[in-house]
């Protein structure tokens, strides 16, 4: 008999968050929508039949509220889980009312997703199925790019590529440019960039930079599933990190495939759009509720499932303990 779809659950999980967090776009709060999408999505968590155990706890590096390495979830029956979570992949663009912000969660069995430990960024570059055999990150941009164009039937000019918009990437763009590749500047939100790269027919072709550490190892869940290609290295950002990851037992100059940074062929994704993106469309307000736009995917059957739910204030608020509509104040 088929095994049971964990995904499916996960859904509910990041449609709660999502709905939770989008009372709070464009109000300019980050924390207050970030605490939101946590406690939804903790709360939900807490209804899954699973044994999990958070490996992937969005918030450490930039002090945010989270759900915390380590905790618990689920209702402790079968399957034993790995979970990893990023109730809110765009906290700014959420805060700011700007696109492309996403509420995400994926498992996999227990005891195979990388734990990054206090190591929070890494190197990384993302690609589709057709390109994920010729990607190598301690190569050069130009070869790279040479290389995925080729396999991507192009020329690098037709390439374009997806890069956050930092000052620590001042020479790769740099670099981009000078090969004659195109470039999407974005914000924030790298594991839906990582997604999108891997996507058919975005526009995208891969994603290149420094990015946070837990978020590699949600784009690797996403990317299992999508047949895509990925690689990281981890990336201290002062002598004091470089000293942690030593002590740690992590080196600093292994390339992390996407089979080490989730060690499972069986592994569920869920993401839900919180503001209209390149991925999916954001939450939507009616006058009897909201609609959602979801993505589900499981790496073992290859099934991808777009999801499009209608939510009635009416009946989800006799049910639920989210506080779905108002931001919390007296007389919303």
């Amino acid at each position: 008999m088929p095994d049971r779809n964990l995904g499916m659950d996960l859904v509910r999980v990041t449609e709660a968050a999502a709905l939770a967090a989008a009372r709070w776009v464009g109000r300019g709060d980050k924390i207050a929508a970030d605490q939101a999408a946590v406690d939804a999505m903790r709360l939900m968590l807490s209804s899954v039949d699973m044994d999990g155990i958070v490996v992937i706890g969005e918030g450490e590096k930039d002090q945010a509220p989270m759900l915390y390495n380590g905790e618990r979830v689920g209702t402790g029956r079968p399957p034993q889980v790995d979970i990893a979570v990023d109730p809110i992949d765009g906290t700014r663009l959420t805060a700011e009312g700007r696109p492309g912000a996403l509420a995400v969660v994926a498992a996999s069995e227990r005891g195979t997703m990388f734990d990054p430990k206090h190591l929070v960024y890494m190197r990384k570059i993302a690609v589709g199925p057709e390109a994920k055999e010729v990607i190598d990150i301690r190569d050069t941009v130009e070869n790279n790019l040479k290389r995925i164009a080729k396999a991507l039937g192009k020329s690098v000019s037709e390439v374009t590529v997806m890069v956050l918009d930092r000052p620590r990437h001042k020479d790769l763009i740099a670099e981009i440019r000078a090969t004659g590749a195109r470039i999407r500047l974005i914000m924030d939100g790298d594991v839906a960039a990582a997604i999108t790269a891997a996507m058919p027919d975005t526009g995208i072709d891969v994603l290149m930079g420094i990015g946070g550490s837990p978020e590699a190892v949600v784009a690797a869940a996403a990317l299992k599933c999508l047949d895509g290609g990925f690689q990281a290295m981890l990336w201290p950002r002062n002598e004091e990190e470089k000293r942690l990851a030593e002590e740690r037992g992590l080196d600093i100059h292994q390339v992390l495939t996407i089979d080490d940074l989730i060690r499972s062929d069986n592994v569920f994704f869920a993401l839900t759009g919180i503001t209209t993106g390149e991925l999916v469309a954001g939450v939507k307000y009616t006058r009897q509720g909201a609609i959602t736009e979801s993505l589900q995917m499981r790496s073992r059957s290859g099934t991808i499932r777009r999801i499009r739910a209608l939510h009635r204030w009416d009946k989800l608020m006799r049910i639920s303990q989210v506080p779905y509509r108002g931001n919390g104040e007296k007389g919303d």
